[in-house]
Order: structure tokens, then sequence, then C-alpha cells
């Protein structure tokens, strides 16, 4: 069994040992600070360049980057921390920096997918294409955004499926709750019907639907009739037009479905059936699960 020279290990572990927990204890208090003080800051700083920027839109930016960034300065930290203890272990941390941009340099030649969703992943958080609580169409798949970081972003659709969608793979991303919302949709009438009698009614309705207490505050502007957007063989379509907060415009086209059934059955007018065929896939713009 080897003499343990414990004047040597006591002069070790007071000025080495020392300095690892020193490193360790900064490195998990910046950390910590970081977690706390970034979405503060980030969202102090988008609040004043944005300027009037909704607020919520304003809160979900503030919230993606905070994370995004988190996280980066956590691997960031995590690195510089294990060179720093690896320096007071005595080992040479020149070679294992060599060997690192050697690794780096590999892995941007051999793993050129990963390069660019991680490219791609930095412009969709410059360009602020969506945030975390965003209701997007990315590569086919609609839903909700529930994490986005610089690598992927994972949607959960409307039944509840969770997709993982590499940034790289993402050419057209289509947000359908920033800043605003539509309501954009058709309600077919009978040929019979009086136009102006039907539009005139679906405009009281949406007026009626922008003074109640409950659904007022979601608009920006009232549901109207916009034109007979087409002759279909059951009828007359016509187009409904409005504007909502962001995202609220399931919830708006909901109860003003409801609202224009009750009114049409009140007036005598007419709603036509019309028998179709729909697969079991959800549409992309609908409202994912929240």
């Amino acid at each position: 069994m080897p003499d343990i020279r414990w004047p040597e290990v006591s002069t070790w572990l007071l000025t080495h040992g020392v300095r690892i927990l020193v490193i360790l204890v900064a490195a998990y208090i910046i950390s910590r600070v970081a977690a706390r003080l970034l979405p503060r800051v980030t969202h102090l700083a988008i609040a004043r360049v944005e300027g009037r920027r909704d607020e919520d839109e304003v809160r979900k930016r503030a919230r993606t980057l905070s994370i995004v960034g988190v996280r980066t300065l956590q691997v960031v930290l995590v690195l510089v921390a294990g060179f720093m203890v690896l320096a007071e272990l005595g080992m040479n941390i020149a070679p294992a920096l060599a060997g690192v941009g050697i690794l780096g340099l590999a892995v941007s030649f051999g793993a050129q997918n990963l390069v660019r969703d991680l490219i791609n992943g930095v412009f969709i958080l410059i360009e602020n294409q969506y945030s975390k609580g965003d209701v997007v169409n990315l590569a086919g798949v609609g839903g909700l955004v529930e994490e986005l970081n610089l690598r992927r972003t994972v949607l959960r659709d409307l039944d509840g499926a969770v997709h993982s969608i590499p940034n790289g793979e993402i050419r057209v991303a289509s947000n359908l709750t920033r800043d605003w919302s539509r309501v954009n949709m058709n309600i077919t009438v009978s040929f019979e019907d009086d136009l102006e009698r039907v539009t005139a009614l679906i405009d009281k309705v949406g007026r009626e639907l922008a003074e109640d207490p409950i659904f007022g505050p979601m608009l920006v502007t009232p549901p109207r009739a916009l034109r007979v957007d087409k002759f279909a063989d059951s009828g007359m379509e016509i187009k409904i037009l409005g504007e909502t907060k962001p995202g609220k415009q399931w919830d708006v086209m909901g109860e003003l479905r409801w609202r224009l059934k009750k009114a049409f059955e009140a007036e005598g007018i007419e709603v036509p059936f019309s028998e179709r065929t729909t697969t079991g896939a959800a549409r992309a713009g609908q409202q994912p699960a929240r």
C-alpha cells in the first residue's frame, strides 16, 4: 500500500481543491442567477424595442429567447468549468482544446444537417418567426409550439400528438397567432332567402357578439358579412370576416356559429344541409389542444 503524504494532500486540497470548489460553485451561482434575471431583462429589452406590440406577444418572445439563452449559457458554463477543473487537476488542456477544434471541424463536415438545423434555429429566433405558445403550420404539420430551441421545434396538434420538427426542415413558417387573428368562415343559405336581410342579420349578430362581456374583449373588429363567396349545390355561401386577439379566432367562430343558428331559426332563414365526406385527419390550421 503506497504511503499517503498527508501534508501534500492537505496542501493540494487547500489550493487546487478549493479552486475546484470555487469554480463549481461559481458556475452554479451564475447559472441560477441567469435563470432568474435573463427572463426579466429579456422582457424589458423586447418591450422597449418592440414598442406598442401586444403584451402577450412580448411575453411569448421573451420567454422563448430566455429559455434558449439560459440553456446555451448552461452548456457554455459546463464546458468552461470542465476545462478549468481539468487544469486544476494538472491536465494539459491545450491538446483537449485542439481536439475540440478538430472535432468541431469534423462535425461541420459530417453533420451538415445538424449545422443546418442550428443555423435555421438562430434565424427563427432573430427574425421572431414564432415563439413558444404560438399556433403555427410548419413542414406540413400544424399545432401549438410547446418547445423551441436551436435544433428543433416541438408542436402538439389537435389530437394531442407531439411532432418534433428539425429546424432545418422548415421552409415556410405560417404563424396563425401573430399580432391579430382572423375570423374567416362561410355560411350557406338558401337561394330563396333575401340576401340583404341575411347579411343585415349576420352583421347584427356580429355587433352583439362585440358587445358581449366575454367575447367582446376577444375581438378587434366585429365579424360581418363580406360578400357572396360562391354558389354551391345547396345554396349561396356568404363569406364572414372579422379580426380577433391572437389565438381567439376559434373561440369566436364557435360562438358566432351558435348565435347565427339561433338567429336564423328565429327569423325563419333556412341553412341547407349538404352531405360531406371528411377524412379523420384534423386540418392543420385548427386550434391545438392546450
